[in-house]
Order: C-alpha cells, then structure tokens, then sequence
C-alpha cells in the first residue's frame, strides 16, 4: 500500500472507526494472549543469542525489523496521550510490551556476530522501501491527530505496518539459518497477525 493510499483510507475510515471503536468490547483476548506469549518468547530467545551459525537472512532480518519495530514502538508510544480509545491505548502498551524486548533481543544478535546494529532514534526516511513503514509525513500526521482521528490514523497504519513485519518475518522463517531468528519470526507472524485481526475488529472489518 502506497503512502498515498494510506492516507486516503484514513480519511475514508475516520467516521466509520468512532463507531466501531465505541461499539467494540475490551478487545480480542487471543491478540492479548498472543502479544504475552509472545514478549516471553522473546525473552527466551535473547537468552540463547550467541554468534552461533547464521546466515546473511538472518543479519539482513535482524538489521531491518530492528528499525520496523522502533518504529511500532514511536507509534505505539503516541497513544496514550492522544487516543480516545480505551482499546487502541490497550494495544498499543500490548505493542510496546512486545516489541521492545525483541528490539534488544535481534541488537543481542548484531552484536554477537560483529555485525552493524541500526541506530535508536534516527529518522525512518532511509526505511522508506521497507514492507509497511511510515513515511516521515504519515508520522506527523499521527502526531498532530488527536481522539478518533488518531484512533483511526493509528490503527489503519498499525494495520499496514503489521503486515509489512509478516511479511519480513515469512521471508526469515523460510531462508534464515539462525534457529533463535527463526523461531522469533515465528512468534512475530502469529502475534501480529492476531494483533492485525483486532485492530481491523476495531476498524469495523472484523
């Protein structure tokens, strides 16, 4: 999906969601289920990380979901003080809660093998072609939206951001060599694809 295209469905979606969002109940609890076991899997795996057999998937997934995940983690960070939504708020701690862990757990990895580690904190403009990222502009529109805007605007991108992780995480499971990576990008396509499934519930797709 195109970042025009993004922000088209956005402004399609905005009405629809506030419905949706406030007919909702307090969220899928397979998601919540998966986000959990998810983040101590996570765990685990940084645990065994060694510079252990790899191959160049696995540096190449590691060097790209860390710079995706950071920026979940921006987004996510965003909502508790402008989402309307006691859901949308809920997901996005669940998203945090997961994705930090991991963010340390593939730097574990990069560093074991002497391998660059992306940097914390530097602009997404370089990951423009990466599967589901933000632009800058998208960013800042999520920054400047506030109540069922933003809940609508995360969401939907959260949506399309989670998809492009599925989609990096397939392409570990099927050509890495690292056991831990493999088995991460495991967790990561079953956890997001459930988060995927409640926030399209709460977009009023489900």
């Amino acid at each position: 999906m195109t970042t025009t295209r993004t922000r088209a469905v956005l402004v399609a979606l905005t009405a629809t969601a506030a419905l949706a969002l406030t007919a909702c109940g307090s969220g899928d609890d397979s998601a919540d289920t998966a986000s959990t076991a998810h983040a101590s899997h996570s765990a685990a795996a940084g645990a065994t990380a060694t510079a252990g057999a790899h191959n160049a998937q696995d540096v190449s997934f590691a060097q790209t979901m860390i710079p995706h995940h950071q920026q979940a983690v921006e987004m996510a960070g965003l909502a508790a003080d402008r989402a309307s939504s006691a859901q949308v708020k809920d997901l996005a701690a669940r998203i945090e809660k997961a994705q930090d862990p991991e963010i340390k757990t593939m730097t574990g990895w990069l560093t074991a093998w002497g391998e660059e580690v992306p940097m914390a904190g530097m602009d997404h403009s370089g990951h423009a072609g990466m599967a589901g990222m933000m632009s800058d502009k998208d960013m800042t529109m999520l920054k400047q939206a506030k109540g069922t805007d933003f809940d609508t605007m995360f969401l939907t991108m959260m949506v399309e951001h989670h998809q492009g992780a599925v989609e990096m995480a397939g392409t570990e499971k099927a050509k890495g060599d690292y056991a831990p990576a493999t088995s991460l990008a495991a967790g990561i396509v079953t956890a997001q694809n459930a988060e995927i499934k409640e926030m399209n519930k709460l977009l009023g797709k489900g």
